[in-house]
């Protein structure tokens, strides 16, 4: 079945040779979400502010904020709001970042437990600019939290190190139930959607925890709209799989401004239903897809379903 014959909203076109399209675009209906509750949203909000902390749900302006902080939770993003890196789809603020605070670990972790969370999600920003990628300060906010939460489940979601698989264990190690990491795009589109990363790069780290690691369960997520077409989506499917993925999460990419990757195209749900199918056939664990699915959202329900398939 060609990319044409799935049940897709086109857009527009991709823009001139450099993918570049000034255009503003409008959200078909099926793609605007409710707003949640204020008065939880606020609380949320609080808890965060008062450890000083940053989630990626309002750097990268996640459109299910106000839908997962009515619920209190929320992914912590750490190592500061800016990123070394400055990739096509992403929000999050690009500048040279400030040193580490040290106290961020435990902050997370009190936090954490004021939430009174049973699925704690880390994430960060890139820091390249850091001998380690700042593993060694991922593994101390994850230590941190499970000494405070120590029957919670904790999923870290990290950079690709530049490759680096001494970084990736110096995490790994950590006392983690999930390791996250995202491809984002099929290989074909990287030099647009993600000029300083490596597709190769995100599988080996993938590959390497699923190797070394493999009582720890292995997630990664992409988002689809950019123009790929179905069966590179199919071979990006096969390649996580072959490196020993058990989760996999598809969600709509929805352009934060016009100085971003267009989209090419808004995916229905049917067209969900083809991937699904399709991941099942492989073999992961569980498959998440659909508009407003990201890598973190319901991240305790994909672990459980993963859990609960039969081998």
């Amino acid at each position: 079945m060609p990319r044409d014959e799935l049940p897709v909203l086109q857009a527009h076109p991709p823009g001139d040779r450099f993918g570049r399209n000034r255009s503003a675009l409008r959200l078909p209906d099926f793609l605007k979400k409710q707003v949640g509750k204020g008065d939880a949203v606020s609380a949320v909000k609080r808890i965060l502010r008062k450890g000083q902390l940053t989630t990626v749900c309002e750097e990268a302006r996640c459109p299910n904020l106000a839908e997962c902080f009515s619920h209190r939770t929320a992914t912590f993003m750490i190592m500061g709001a800016d990123c070394t890196r400055a990739c096509g789809f992403c929000a999050v603020g690009t500048a040279r970042p400030g040193p580490l605070n040290p106290d961020e670990p435990r902050n997370v972790a009190e936090s954490a437990a004021a939430l009174g969370l049973e699925h704690v999600v880390i994430t960060s920003v890139n820091r390249d600019d850091l001998e380690d990628g700042g593993a060694h300060h991922i593994k101390a906010t994850i230590e941190a939290v499970k000494e405070l939460l120590p029957e919670s489940a904790i999923e870290a979601l990290t950079p690709d190190f530049c490759g680096s698989m001494r970084d990736v264990s110096v995490v790994a190690s950590a006392p983690l139930d999930v390791y996250n990491h995202n491809v984002e795009t099929i290989s074909r589109l990287y030099p647009r959607v993600r000029p300083r990363a490596r597709y190769e790069w995100s599988l080996g780290v993938l590959e390497h925890v699923s190797k070394e690691f493999p009582e720890m369960a292995t997630k990664s997520g992409f988002m689809v709209g950019f123009g790929e077409q179905r069966d590179e989506v199919f071979k990006l499917m096969d390649d996580l799989v072959s490196v020993g993925v058990d989760i996999v999460t598809i969600g709509q990419y929805l352009r934060p401004s016009l100085k971003h990757v267009p989209v090419v195209e808004y995916l229905t749900e049917p067209a969900y239903d083809v991937y699904i199918e399709y991941g099942k056939q492989l073999g992961f664990k569980h498959v998440y897809a659909g508009p407003f699915v990201r890598s973190s959202y319901n991240a305790s329900e994909a672990l459980r379903a993963a859990k609960e398939r039969p081998e």
